[in-house]
C-alpha cells in the first residue's frame, strides 16, 4: 500500500533537486523515495550534516587564519598536472 507525502519547499530548492534527480535518471518521487529508504536502512541521515555556525569560535578562527596564510604564502597552480608534478618532485 502506498501513501502520499506532502512537503513545503521553496521553488529554487525544488527546481534544483528536480534537475539533479533528472541528471541521474530519476524523477522527484523516485529521488525522495531513495532518500527516505536510505534513512530507513541506516537509521540516520545518509550524509554528514554540519554548519560553520555550529563550529566553536576558536576552530573558526583557526580555519580563517589557515586560509589567510594559504592565500598569502601558498603556491598556486594553473593545472592539476602542474600541482601533481610539484607534489611528486618533493618525494
Amino acid at each position: 500500500m502506498t501513501t502520499t507525502l506532502q512537503i513545503r519547499i521553496d521553488k529554487k530548492t525544488k527546481d534544483a533537486a528536480r534537475k539533479a534527480f533528472h541528471s541521474m535518471g530519476l524523477d522527484m518521487s523516485s529521488g525522495v523515495k531513495l532518500y527516505l529508504t536510505q534513512v530507513m536502512n541506516t537509521k540516520s541521515i545518509p550524509f554528514p550534516v554540519w554548519s560553520f555556525n555550529d563550529m566553536p569560535h576558536k576552530e573558526k578562527l583557526a580555519l580563517i587564519k589557515d586560509a589567510e596564510w594559504s592565500l598569502k604564502h601558498g603556491k598556486s597552480y594553473t593545472s592539476a598536472k602542474e600541482m601533481h608534478d610539484d607534489i611528486l618532485k618533493d618525494r
